[in-house]
């Protein structure tokens, strides 16, 4: 069947969700009355590579690989999570490519028959994916999923996180399920540039996500009239946090999730800018309720 969309949630599959729960019954029901039933090692699962260093701007892979000697599964349901104002996620179309060679038989002894389900969030993406192949489960190592991102343009250090992992086999819970994150370095050690001064300017935020108030960690090389500001992703001016004659150095400086008005902002993106002069560095921001 080909791809489709229901509810902001993208389908790839070759049924129907109504004819998958059938025959996805029937797949796990078949494989326990065969014996498969889960062994005592678990499934560790990571983001792969564990740590990379890219560009500012740069489009990258990750994997989700299962490492070898662990139980035989035959679906899993995962949640990654990362920072929206370090990293974007890039689904790839059809999203079924996103799917790993474990799972589509490329190197591994299965059917290519899944039932895929993806969705994506502001800072997280959720999947599903389970065969439908009669009597057949999969073990590590190898990779299960591949996530696109591209990079901000702002140097820092950032993780994508495996916030849920959830692994099946025969209808049963494989357990336990270990998990391990990857740490991505943006721009810190890419690359020579042209002759120029050093980035002088330097924006972070914490915590992001935030509920309700943050604080932003600035730094400038030299003082100056210097200023931070919040818009939303409309280009609308939402709060002007500071403004004024600052000294050289780093400072902290809080901002409580409140526009010009007074009135806390709705969860979503936003754009902070520190500016000094004709510089400027911007970061995403998230506010969740």
């Amino acid at each position: 069947m080909k791809s489709r969309s229901k509810g902001g949630a993208v389908m790839t599959s070759h049924l129907t969700l109504g004819s998958c729960r059938r025959w996805c019954a029937l797949a796990l029901a078949l494989a326990f009355m065969a014996g498969a039933a889960p062994a005592g090692a678990g499934v560790s699962v990571k983001v792969s590579p564990a740590t990379l260093t890219v560009a500012q701007g740069a489009q990258f892979d990750l994997d989700l690989a299962v490492s070898p000697a662990g139980s035989n599964f035959n679906g899993f349901d995962v949640t990654v999570s990362y920072d929206p104002a370090a990293l974007t996620l890039v689904p790839l179309a059809p999203t079924s490519l996103q799917q790993g060679c474990l799972m589509t038989g490329t190197c591994s002894i299965a059917c290519g028959n899944t039932f895929h389900h993806f969705a994506a969030a502001g800072d997280s993406a959720a999947i599903s994916d389970v065969l439908l192949c009669n009597l057949v489960s999969l073990t590590g190592p190898g990779q299960v999923y591949k996530l696109r991102f591209t990079a901000s343009n702002t140097d820092q250090i950032t993780q994508v996180r495996i916030r849920r992992a959830t692994f099946y086999n025969a209808g049963l819970f494989v357990n336990p399920v270990t998990t391990a994150d990857a740490t991505i370095t943006i721009g810190s050690t890419v690359g020579v540039g042209p002759a120029s001064s050093p980035a002088a300017l330097r924006l972070a935020a914490e915590p992001n996500p935030a509920r309700g108030s943050l604080v932003f960690a600035l730094e400038a090389d030299a003082a100056g009239e210097q200023r931070l500001v919040i818009h939303d992703l409309a280009g609308r001016l939402v709060r002007v946090v500071e403004q004024g004659w600052r000294a050289e150095g780093s400072r902290r400086v809080a901002w409580d999730g409140r526009d010009s008005a007074g009135v806390q902002v709705p969860a979503g993106i936003y754009l902070a800018t520190f500016g000094a002069g004709d510089r400027s560095a911007r970061i995403r921001v998230a506010m969740v309720r």
